[in-house]
């Protein structure tokens, strides 16, 4: 008996204050991502990214034999396997600085290193819990060569294991930087590429001149929220069960949204041939399973690189809830490179 407890003690935590900073989190398990695991992505989120639906296409812009994994499911592997530090957590505030440093195939395996940058206690109220910040920084390898696939910092709110505990932590964590510098990014472009196959889509796309914001006539449901959750091993229980969450409501994981949204933008951006990352994201509002989504896409900034176009696109999305109030619910500050 005494041991069943101590297990579940482990599994139930972290909370805040079992936290200090430079803590390097005991990993999750390795994730093969194979063509099961995109299938049942591409069901939930529908992205239309050429190069992740066609392998002859991948083949033909990369130059190399087999299929590309759509780079937003990379993504949402690596923030499954980071919440071995957020089990607890109530919200996530803001992903930044999330650079994809190379493509991930089908077939490969990601493990993710989760590392605590900073902690800082929020003020007591009355009517919540205690809670602090967390500030995490992730990065995820590819495990057939040991190269990085990704890294970037989140932030996320917690909850108390012992809620009359005073830790003192008070650090500063920072804000998300939302201003994007497209040559600082030109070092994320897969230098092989060529972009040629994707020309026939690019000749296709109105002109879109930057500082102006297109809506995706495309409205997007929620669904299938548990479901993502499980497949990239999300270990937050507010993802999973409903009394976890706002008046019973399930909380839909902040990357869900994020995965929405990138669909939207590809669909603007047939041409597009990869993502090479997110400059800052901005959770501004919870969304629940059955919102109805709504996406907003304003060029920020385009030049030419390597063969190709590199963009920076800020993606707002509003959700329309049951009760038909509208909220603001992301803002996404996004760079790709294609055609």
């Amino acid at each position: 008996m005494q041991k069943q407890q101590a297990d579940i003690q482990h599994h139930d935590g972290p909370y805040f204050d079992d936290l200090a900073v430079n803590q390097v989190m005991e990993p999750g398990p390795n994730i093969t991502i194979g063509p099961g695991e995109a299938a049942v992505y591409q069901s939930i989120c529908g992205d239309p990214l050429a190069t992740s639906l066609s392998q002859p296409l991948a083949e033909a812009v990369t130059g190399r034999t087999g299929a590309l994994v759509n780079p937003a499911l990379v993504l949402h592997v690596s923030i499954g396997q980071s919440t071995v530090a957020t089990r607890n957590v109530i919200a996530n505030l803001f992903y930044r600085g999330v650079a994809l440093h190379r493509s991930i195939r089908l077939g490969e395996t990601l493990r993710s290193t989760v590392t605590i940058l900073g902690l800082r206690e929020l003020s007591r109220r009355d009517d919540r819990p205690a809670r602090g910040l967390a500030l995490l920084g992730i990065q995820t390898e590819c495990v057939d060569d040991n190269t990085i696939v990704v890294d970037y910092e989140r932030c996320a709110m917690l909850r108390f294991r012992n809620p009359e505990r005073r830790t003192g932590h008070n650090d500063d964590l920072g804000q998300a930087v939302t201003d994007i510098d497209l040559n600082a990014w030109t070092k994320f472009i897969p230098t092989d590429w060529d972009t040629q196959p994707l020309r026939r889509a690019a000749t296709t796309l109105p002109v879109w001149t930057v500082g102006t914001q297109k809506t995706d006539p495309l409205r997007d449901t929620v669904t299938s929220a548990p479901e993502l959750a499980r497949l990239t091993q999300n270990l937050a229980p507010v993802h999973r069960d409903p009394l976890l969450g706002l008046e019973g409501r399930r909380l839909v994981y902040g990357g869900h949204t994020i995965g929405l949204a990138q669909a939207s933008l590809v669909r603007l951006l047939p041409d597009t041939a990869t993502v090479l990352g997110w400059q800052s994201c901005s959770h501004a509002a919870p969304v629940f399973e059955h919102d109805i989504l709504s996406f907003h896409h304003t060029l920020l900034s385009e030049q030419p690189s390597s063969g190709g176009r590199l963009r920076a696109i800020r993606v707002e999305v509003d959700a329309e809830r049951a009760n038909q109030a509208t909220e603001h619910v992301l803002d996404l500050r996004i760079v790709t490179w294609g055609a």
